[in-house]
């Protein structure tokens, strides 16, 4: 059920992301008309059932292998790497299906995500102040950095040939797309937003001045970026 379950969320996020910020990014004037509910509905039901699919189908796969080794998984979660070190059957069927799908979930929307950017990158060199250019780099750069470490991590743990090498960092690059880039994502696409920001300081505040912990600085900028005086 976990093996299910979190190929089937990564499969969906893949696409469903990266579509949406190209046409955010790339077709800006059009979003609103393109994005309407009917293709909303339309590309959450196609990234589900493309979800569904890829899952079920290398799960139905590796249901079928034979196991009689260890029971343990060497891994933080059940994944097709470690789970075919535990058969003693053939698995280039596994190997090659997991290759395929793999190839079809992240190289294309990781392009797609490429493009969305180089786009960007485009825009903010027309842009004239320095000082908005370097704060539209600043944003890029972080959302960037979080994508390449999202799909570069499923790119070498599910594409990339299946090495000693990786076999034994197999837990660090699962790491990224699991754990790292959930963590990551809200600060870098919400806690920079000032809206969120004045949120996050009304929810926080009452907290602060209940346990007596002094939240206003006499002079400078508090930690959500306004200044202001006792």
């Amino acid at each position: 059920m976990q093996y299910y379950f979190s190929g089937f969320l990564v499969s969906v996020e893949c696409y469903l992301l990266s579509y949406d910020q190209y046409l955010a990014i790339c077709k800006p004037p059009r979003y609103a008309a393109l994005m309407n509910g009917r293709f909303c509905l339309q590309l959450t039901a196609g990234s589900w059932i493309s979800g569904l699919l890829a899952s079920s189908t290398t799960m139905s796969l590796i249901s079928q292998l034979a196991f009689c080794g260890p029971s343990e998984v060497d891994h933080f979660l059940c994944d097709t790497t470690p789970v075919k070190k535990l058969s003693c059957s053939d698995t280039s069927l596994v190997d090659t299906m997991t290759f395929i799908l793999a190839s079809i979930y992240t190289l294309p929307p990781f392009l797609l995500s490429l493009v969305s950017y180089v786009c960007i990158i485009a825009t903010i060199l027309r842009v004239l102040s320095t000082t908005g250019r370097q704060k539209a780099f600043s944003t890029c750069f972080s959302h960037l950095i979080v994508v390449t470490l999202f799909y570069g991590a499923l790119i070498i743990v599910y594409v990339l040939p299946d090495t000693d090498t990786l076999r034994v960092l197999n837990k660090v690059f699962s790491v990224f797309y699991t754990i790292l880039t959930p963590m990551v994502n809200p600060l870098i696409y919400s806690l920079r937003n000032r809206e969120a920001q004045e949120t996050l300081r009304r929810a926080v505040n009452p907290l602060l001045i209940f346990t007596g912990i002094e939240t206003v600085q006499t002079t400078g900028l508090c930690p959500w970026g306004k200044t202001r005086r006792s």
